[in-house]
């Protein structure tokens, strides 16, 4: 299931997130002692970014992940971890733990094997979990174009971490597929501008999760995610 909030403005909008997820972290960090948080890429989150990373948290407690990267080099364009590095992990957020998707130069079977477990010792499930959302309704890197994605979203899949390659996309992935994110105990879809508003309204119009794989969240009764849209 969703609950939309809508704001005013994308300024708004990045204020009462940040907000509200610190708020989480906090609290995660006082029953547990720590926290942990994946965030999606792309120009969307970067004011949320930086209003978080000003927030008052015991910040060596938190650990940051993605929730899919590009296998392509830390100094990429392309690259999640470089915008996350320069636009999340500062001011106070530099403190924080981040949890390196992209490892080695190749994603292979081994690679991936080990990134699981950690995963799965470090992370999950995750405290809060920031999607992002695709044109054609993919969030991570769970593409409806993939051969993949079958696997990417069965909820019998025990593996935290896939490698995907998207047709219609560049460059091959890693992502955390739709039963690891499915037991985030926070989730989160930031999304802005009135496209993005269109292919939400065709998302909750069918249940058709392969054709668009944000509706595996949307649509689920048993995850609340909390829709934040600005125009």
């Amino acid at each position: 299931m969703y609950h939309l909030n809508d704001f005013d403005s994308r300024e708004q909008l990045d204020s009462a997130l940040a907000e509200e997820v610190s708020s989480i972290l906090q609290s995660a960090i006082a029953l547990t002692g720590k926290a942990s948080i994946a965030v999606s890429g792309g120009s969307t989150p970067k004011g949320f970014f930086k209003a978080l990373s000003e927030k008052d948290l015991d910040w060596k407690k938190i650990t940051i992940t993605l929730a899919d990267e590009r296998w392509v080099d830390i100094n990429s364009n392309d690259s999640n971890t470089r915008l996350v590095h320069e636009n999340l992990l500062q001011n106070k957020a530099s403190a924080a733990k981040f949890f390196h998707l992209k490892q080695g130069e190749r994603l292979c079977d081994e690679t991936l094997v080990d990134l699981n477990l950690a995963a799965n010792n470090a992370l999950l499930p995750l405290d809060v979990l920031i999607l992002g959302m695709g044109e054609d309704g993919h969030t991570a890197s769970l593409f409806p174009c993939s051969e993949e994605i079958n696997q990417g979203l069965a909820t019998e899949n025990k593996d935290a971490l896939m490698k995907v390659q998207p047709k219609t996309a560049p460059h091959q992935r890693i992502t955390f597929t739709f039963s690891s994110l499915s037991q985030s105990k926070n989730t989160f879809l930031h999304i802005s501008g009135n496209s993005k508003k269109q292919v939400l309204d065709k998302a909750l119009s069918d249940d058709d999760i392969v054709e668009m794989p944000v509706r595996a969240f949307l649509q689920n009764d048993d995850i609340n995610t909390q829709v934040y849209w600005a125009e």
